[in-house]
């Protein structure tokens, strides 16, 4: 009886608990694994990442998405209010569920000639998803008229955030927007990650008179006045120059300036990982220096990289609106989110037409949503802290 209960002791201990199974777990776990088992704990970074995917789709199908093509226009109904949108209407048989806009009479001041609409709403324009509308190309292979959201019949004026100046549908060109401000921010970034790593990692490697040479060029660089700086560089491009060129010229300058504070993080990581055993073992093993820095230290450090990335990201878009908004960065037919805030660069045009500051909320959305995002991914890139 003695025996068999020592038995049953012996093997309830050799059965291996929760806690002792979530550490195993955890000790063999890779680490870009561990780095998402924390990540997906952040709610809110969880959101903004969603957020961002939802951005970067609509940068990448912005034809689909637009109800117009951002160039077309209507000269009768400009500055154009966003409408009262209707999902239900009152007939003979009681509610029906039918999506329309009311539509708009203009009144014109006999003294100051100032067009102002009135709701009438005897008229309604329905609209709906997935309709037919211009025909549009995309990716330049796909030839379509399918949006989203739209209305359904041609013609009609269904525009839910109102017009500009000219006619134009503000929510068309506030998508069409998103695919330049959010391509900038991330090629952008992309070259300053390039610049960043390289030289950093040079100047953290190598030390002496390159380290020297090197951090003198940064101290000079973040020294410079920003918005003089863009400025000059601004002006040195050519006014002829084709919109897509000014595009990439715009996004070098960017990349030339923002490179500097990764280079200093990546300079850090490298003088402290440099006497790491692992490092040291790989030399006296005869590895290569490049194949150190390629294949040992880089990968070491790859989770921050990525956050560090993730928070430049908001800088970017906001530097090329700012450029953009004053008139020394991407220029028209160019559709970014700088270039449709020129459009409420006054008060007059504000008091007007309030809703041409949408662009802006986009903007104010993608900044906070990349910010949460990096900030997240900066505590998830070391797993092992609590």
């Amino acid at each position: 009886m003695t025996s068999s209960s020592t038995n049953s002791q012996e093997d309830a201990r050799s059965i291996p608990t929760d806690d002792v199974l979530s550490e195993t777990r955890i000790v063999l776990a890779s680490q870009w694994k561990l780095i998402w088992w924390k990540f997906r704990k952040h709610r809110l970074a969880m959101f903004a990442g969603l957020v961002t995917l939802f951005l970067y789709t609509l940068a990448i199908f912005a034809e689909f998405f637009a109800p117009y093509l951002p160039q077309t226009y209507s000269a009768a109904h400009t500055h154009l209010p966003p409408p009262n949108i209707h999902f239900f209407k009152i007939t003979d048989d009681g509610w029906r569920f039918y999506p329309h806009v009311n539509g708009y009479k203009v009144k014109v001041d006999p003294e100051s000639y100032k067009r102002t609409y009135v709701i009438d709403k005897e008229i309604s324009y329905p609209f709906g998803l997935f309709v037919n509308g211009e025909e549009y190309s995309l990716f330049g292979i796909f030839t379509m008229n399918m949006r989203l959201i739209g209305a359904k019949h041609a013609g009609d004026p269904v525009y839910l955030f109102g017009t500009d100046r000219l006619g134009r549908d503000v929510l068309s060109r506030t998508i069409y927007g998103t695919r330049i401000s959010m391509s900038v921010g991330l090629v952008g970034v992309g070259l300053s990650l390039l610049l960043g790593v390289i030289l950093g990692g040079i100047s953290g490697y190598y030390g002496g008179f390159v380290d020297n040479l090197i951090q003198r060029t940064i101290e000079i660089l973040r020294s410079l006045p920003t918005i003089p700086l863009w400025m000059g560089l601004s002006a040195a491009i050519p006014l002829t120059w084709h919109p897509i060129s000014v595009y990439f010229a715009i996004t070098i300058i960017l990349s030339l300036i923002g490179w500097t504070s990764l280079a200093r993080e990546v300079r850090g990581r490298f003088l402290s990982l440099k006497t790491e055993d692992f490092v040291i073992a790989a030399r006296l093993d005869g590895v290569s220096e490049i194949q150190i820095i390629v294949r040992h230290m880089a990968p070491s450090m790859t989770s921050h990289i990525i956050a560090s990335v993730t928070l430049a990201i908001p800088g970017m878009i906001l530097a090329e609106t700012a450029l953009s908004f004053l008139g020394i960065g991407l220029r028209p037919p160019i559709v970014s989110w700088g270039v449709l805030l020129q459009e409420a660069q006054n008060v007059r045009s504000i008091a007007t037409a309030p809703w041409l500051l949408f662009p802006g909320i986009a903007v104010v959305v993608a900044v906070l949503a990349m910010n949460f995002l990096g900030d997240g991914l900066r505590d998830a890139a070391d797993p092992y802290q609590t």
